[in-house]
């Protein structure tokens, strides 16, 4: 009804063809009678994002699309939101390549090109916004609302950080900047009713804030917005969230009555028996009360927040308030569902438990040997087991005048440290001794 769709009518329970992308011009050429339709070259969409009551799309010419509730100005030059039931070419791009862009319920960002063309890095895109603005949602130092895109000066050319990720919630956004010396940062504006900026108050910001309780030395790489949430990944396997309770499951250790986190909290895989840290997760995905995580190089899915409808994909339709694996990939019927997901639990504990045995095998082969652990060294080993001894006597056949050195350097301080433990523990066990002899002589004295 209000255009959304990207064609004039009714509403439509099934998807139909959009036929009205032609080959950009320039705001002053429209297409003339004389022209046939061949001489127009089909544009291939490559992008598309939607929110609220808008959907955008990003061309394979970089030229940015628009449709259903767009900013636009009045009679009165006042802001307002116009219906449009076809794709509207963004004119104030032309001449620059929009690489990227996400909408909110009524804003849009987009990261545009200085020039014309896209040359790969971060260091040479703008960051724009534009649409309602009534709680500072676009980052421009007011509330003040936008029919056309405006720069946001936090991060202009001018600017020390480069935007390289960026996502909307309903009414805040959340970006992702590098700076020159390759340190990442999250900036958060707009809406902080529920903690959903990270920045340790409830307080709306008109302005980019960054979210300071991350740690610096985290390499970020995905950011997502849900309604009043936001989740922000790092190349390490660490995860945060923070925002509204009901679409995170931080109610035990958030910071409000509200149950909401103000500030970011690690989210970790669950169950007994598992690593702190996530595999290689490269993305993060939010819907309005529920999270999914892409792991493991895309071999695995995790999901947490409001279970209602499955859209966990776990196979219940309960909430989950922390991470759960999908069963993924899904298999015919619920049992058959059901076998695969207790399989990738206990495929995960015998990584875990794997990864913990090859760290203990790296450090008692880094003590024995002085080199850490390498894959070729099982080819020594026989079928009939590994010996230790004879391992040792092969490494000092083998070893130089210097190497001897070190091993009989690093055994002596071995020795002398296990000697100290050995006397540290009799000492406590003298004085434990003690304490207990003088605590009996005192109740008979006083018997």
């Amino acid at each position: 009804m209000d255009g959304q769709l990207g064609y004039s009518g009714e509403n439509s329970p099934v998807p139909r063809l959009m036929d009205c992308f032609l080959e950009l011009g320039t705001p002053n050429s429209p297409r003339e009678d004389s022209h046939t339709e061949n001489e127009y070259t089909p544009l291939k969409i490559t992008t598309v994002k939607a929110g609220g009551m808008m959907s955008l799309a990003i061309d394979s010419l970089g030229a940015l699309w628009m449709w259903g509730n767009c900013p636009n100005k009045g009679d009165a030059e006042e802001f307002c939101l116009a219906s449009s039931p076809s794709p509207l070419p963004i004119w104030d791009f032309h001449g620059h390549t929009v690489v990227k862009v996400t909408c909110g319920n009524e804003h849009v960002i987009a990261l545009v090109t200085y020039g014309e063309t896209f040359t790969g890095g971060d260091d040479n895109l703008s960051c724009y916004s534009w649409g309602n603005n009534n709680h500072g949602q676009l980052g421009l130092g007011d509330n003040i609302s936008r029919a056309r895109p405006s720069i946001i000066s936090a991060f202009d050319r001018t600017s020390s950080w480069a935007v390289y990720e960026i996502s909307c919630g309903a009414f805040h956004t959340a970006v992702l900047a590098r700076n020159e010396i390759g340190e990442t940062m999250c900036w958060t504006f707009g809406f902080g009713e529920n903690g959903q900026l990270g920045i340790g108050t409830t307080n709306n910001a008109y302005s980019p804030e960054p979210v300071e309780s991350l740690p610096r030395e985290a390499m970020l790489v995905s950011i997502d917005c849900g309604l009043f949430h936001t989740c922000v990944v790092s190349d390490d396997g660490c995860v945060w969230s923070w925002g509204m309770e009901k679409g995170l499951g931080l109610c035990p250790d958030a910071t409000s009555q509200a149950g909401d986190a103000l500030s970011p909290l690690r989210i970790k895989p669950s169950g007994i028996d598992r690593s702190p840290r996530f595999v290689l997760p490269i993305e993060v995905g939010c819907g309005a009360a529920h999270t999914v995580l892409v792991d493991d190089r895309g071999y695995k899915l995790w999901a947490w927040g409001r279970g209602r409808s499955g859209v966990l994909g776990t196979g219940q339709m309960e909430d989950s308030f922390v991470p759960c694996l999908v069963t993924w990939p899904p298999s015919s019927g619920d049992g058959g569902q059901r076998a695969q997901g207790v399989e990738a639990e206990e495929v995960v504990l015998l990584q875990a438990k794997l990864e913990r045995m090859e760290r203990y095998a790296g450090l008692l082969h880094l003590c024995l040997f002085g080199k850490g652990f390498d894959e070729r060294d099982l080819s020594r080993l026989s079928n009939d087991g590994f010996d230790m001894r004879r391992e040792l006597e092969e490494l000092m056949e083998t070893s130089n005048d210097g190497e001897l050195v070190r091993m009989d350097a690093f055994y002596r301080s071995m020795h002398r440290e296990v000697k100290e433990r050995l006397m540290q523990r009799r000492i406590k066990g003298i004085v434990k001794d003690c304490l207990a002899s003088l605590a009996i002589g005192d109740r008979s004295s006083m018997g």
